[in-house]
């Protein structure tokens, strides 16, 4: 199942700078596994927001509530999730 979702970041301002940056380098090593195991397929930066797009290519809606209740910076996350399905216009034999 593939979902589009938005991730907005809003990381306390007073939250210590040393605190935000572990939590920052967590987050970017679960989500490069994520990555590599094809279920977090892309991720775009939403220029000039703390944000992101991301397709994930997951089982169920169940996994992708796991994944994201996972990600370190959940707490702190204004988080989308659409479900996506292939268009019966599209002429891609594939859905990446």
């Amino acid at each position: 199942m593939l979902f589009h979702v938005r991730m907005d970041v809003n990381i306390p301002l007073d939250m210590p700078a040393e605190k935000a940056n572990e939590i920052k380098a967590v987050e970017k090593a679960y989500s490069q596994e994520l990555q590599r195991q094809g279920k977090w397929r892309h991720i775009w930066r939403i220029t000039g927001q703390y944000s992101n797009i991301s397709i994930f290519d997951v089982e169920s809606n169940e996994e992708l509530h796991n994944i994201l209740q996972g990600l370190p910076l959940y707490p702190y996350m204004d988080i989308e999730v659409m479900a996506l399905n292939r268009h019966p216009s599209s002429i891609r034999e594939d859905d990446t």
